[in-house]
């Protein structure tokens, strides 16, 4: 292992203990659930532990630094922390904004405000006011990643002032009292402002975006640093209480994994305590590390976790970006197969880590150390040509982006297709105008066919109403199954629910098969029920597709449109997203639509052995 140069500068170089193997854990846990879907559900909390570690790290320094000069001195605080975030910033931007650039495409939809919300630290106010979802994530977004960066640098500008105004107040429990009010305060404002994630999910990116709602991390981190520069520096106790509170600090890091495997970025849990619990988790675990003989610090400062934490930026800089660009450019992937989605996430977790060791040797160390004589003239000759790659890179990637991605253009024609179409299609049939009975082996006419589903049906919307004329479309974007049964107990309230249903809500979440049967009862034993099964690149959509054959199999009126299976050979006949067809592809999502309806039509007639006593029932 080659060996990395020591930071020199006192400020950076304190090492408190354990908190490289708390970032090392939280970097797996973030790699987990971006780059293998299904492995850690909840691994995005991983973020959280970055900012209780940064809160209670930036935070101990600046009360140290009080304490031995009676000041803070800001403009060496906010120098320190340029020369440690922004030159790999700036390199992971340039070069993926180059590289986005030679791709062209979907990678580049938004790349502009992408870059001004990345160098100016302000990426999670840009994707509010755009409205970006962070809970579906069905858009490339090139450098989405850093929003939590955005939010972390906002801390570091603005808490600095904030604690000079709170070391001011004589009572340290005071200071402490108002810090943890005010992040039990953003805890409760992310409960509020996210409202059910399952309804609005741009209600719930808004909350996890802001740093007024997700700032309770920083906040807890620091109230801990505050209340330990308290607490007296002396003995650790007897051995038994150093043996339980090691105890509890392991707990506390299983905890942290086991809370990874069960929360899930649309579950309103999360958000109203799921969050807080992690923080709570870390903050337990920095507690038991920091102690004279904690026997935990071995284990998290162990050469291998202190390596990945110490390369922990780097790593979250890069995955990202790598994993989009691969994901554009492998298309020949089925990401829809768990398996080939995890051969992305290796080759790009295998990228990350050797473009975060290079990073952290040739562009991080050097800058972090304390500007010297002989080394000014390089690192400025360095930085000069880093920043004129990223303008290069920068103003091609802008000039190049498309306005919209090929998907939302699929989908924008889709809508376009149902609002000319939905006032006819929406308003209930009078009764002298009731369509005749069906004949048996003929497929329902447009008029008999209620269509409910999510942006797959919008986009695929033209080539529906061309071969069903008169189809009721009832199709929105991000919608998923466990919505269904509001939707069509509404319809059917409304007098508006047709005797054929197609639902198309597999897309975007998992799903329960209660929903399903809720469903079913709703429409009653008469209507007959067509399930489209999923097609997307994410790691839910086998068991979402599991589900709904083996409901389709449970009653006779119900049957499974095979889109997954028909489009699989094709993949080419989507966007890049491999989720939303184009119009070739929307001929095949209807004409698998149309064989599933034959297959109903086709069905022979129940015979009322009740009614019929003279008839035999077959053995």
């Amino acid at each position: 292992m080659f060996q990395t140069p020591r930071p020199v500068e006192s400020a950076d170089a304190r090492r408190l203990p354990g908190l490289d193997g708390l970032r090392a854990l939280a970097i797996v846990l973030v790699l987990a659930y971006h780059l293998f879907p299904g492995l850690a559900p909840g691994g995005f909390l991983g973020v959280d532990v970055f900012l209780v570690v940064s809160g209670y790290l930036i935070t101990t320094l600046l009360i140290e630094e009080h304490a031995r000069s009676g000041r803070i001195a800001l403009r060496r605080f906010w120098a320190r922390r340029a020369r440690r975030l922004l030159p790999a910033l700036v390199l992971v931007v340039a070069v993926s904004a180059g590289l986005a650039a030679l791709m062209g495409g979907d990678v580049l939809v938004g790349i502009g405000w992408q870059l001004v919300g990345a160098l100016t630290f302000s990426y999670n106010w840009f994707s509010i006011a755009t409205g970006a979802d962070y809970l579906t994530q069905t858009s490339p977004e090139l450098l989405r990643h850093l929003w939590s960066l955005a939010v972390e640098e906002q801390f570091y500008l603005l808490w600095p002032v904030a604690l000079l105004a709170l070391l001011a107040i004589a009572r340290p429990g005071i200071r402490i009292a108002v810090v943890s009010a005010l992040a039990a305060a953003s805890a409760a404002a992310m409960a509020l402002v996210a409202g059910d994630p399952a309804l609005d999910t741009a209600a719930a990116s808004a909350a996890y975006f802001s740093t007024l709602t997700h700032g309770f991390g920083l906040a807890a981190g620091a109230a801990l640093a505050l209340l330990r520069s308290q607490r007296a520096r002396g003995g650790d106790g007897p051995a038994r209480a150093r043996l339980l509170t090691d105890a509890l600090g392991v707990l506390a890091g299983l905890g942290l994994v086991g809370l990874s495997l069960v929360l899930t970025i649309d579950g309103a849990a999360t958000y109203r305590g799921g969050l807080v619990v992690a923080v709570a988790l870390t903050l337990a675990v920095i507690a038991a590390a920091d102690r004279p003989q904690s026997r935990l610090v071995s284990v998290l400062d162990a050469p291998l976790p202190r390596w990945v934490g110490e390369r922990s930026y780097g790593l979250y800089l890069w995955h990202w970006p790598l994993i989009v660009l691969l994901g554009a450019r492998l298309t020949e992937l089925d990401r829809a197969s768990l398996g080939e989605t995890w051969l992305l996430g290796v080759i790009a977790l295998a990228g990350s880590v050797l473009l975060a060791a290079g990073s952290y040797r040739l562009v991080e160390s050097p800058f972090r150390r304390a500007p010297r004589a002989a080394r000014a003239v390089p690192l400025r000759a360095v930085a000069a040509a880093g920043v004129l790659a990223l303008l290069a890179a920068s103003s091609t990637a802008v000039a190049q982006a498309p306005p919209r991605s090929e998907a939302a253009e699929l989908i924008a024609t889709g809508q376009v297709a149902v609002a000319e179409s939905q006032r006819r299609a929406e308003r209930p049939l009078p009764r002298d105008e009731e369509p005749a009975a069906a004949v048996a082996g003929t497929l329902p006419s447009g008029d008999e066919i209620t269509a409910i589903g999510d942006s797959v049906m919008l986009a695929a919307a033209p080539q529906l109403q061309e071969r069903f004329p008169g189809i009721a479309i009832d199709a929105v974007v991000s919608r998923q199954m466990r919505q269904a049964p509001q939707i069509v107990r509404a319809l059917v309230e409304s007098d508006r629910l047709r005797d054929t249903v197609v639902l198309g809500l597999g897309t975007n979440g998992p799903i329960d098969p209660e929903t399903l049967h809720e469903v079913r009862a709703l429409l009653g034993p008469e209507r007959t029920l067509v399930l489209v099964s999923a097609q997307a690149p994410r790691g839910w959509t086998e068991g979402v597709n599991a589900h709904l054959v083996d409901f389709a199999r449970t009653y006779r009126l119900v049957e499974l449109s095979d889109w997954r299976a028909a489009i699989s050979p094709q993949l080419s006949l989507l966007a890049p997203d491999q989720i939303h067809p184009g119009p070739t592809g929307g001929q095949v999502y209807t004409e698998t639509l149309a064989a599933a309806l034959q297959r109903i039509a086709d069905l022979p007639p129940l015979v009322d052995y009740e009614a019929n006593p003279g008839l035999q029932r077959p053995r």
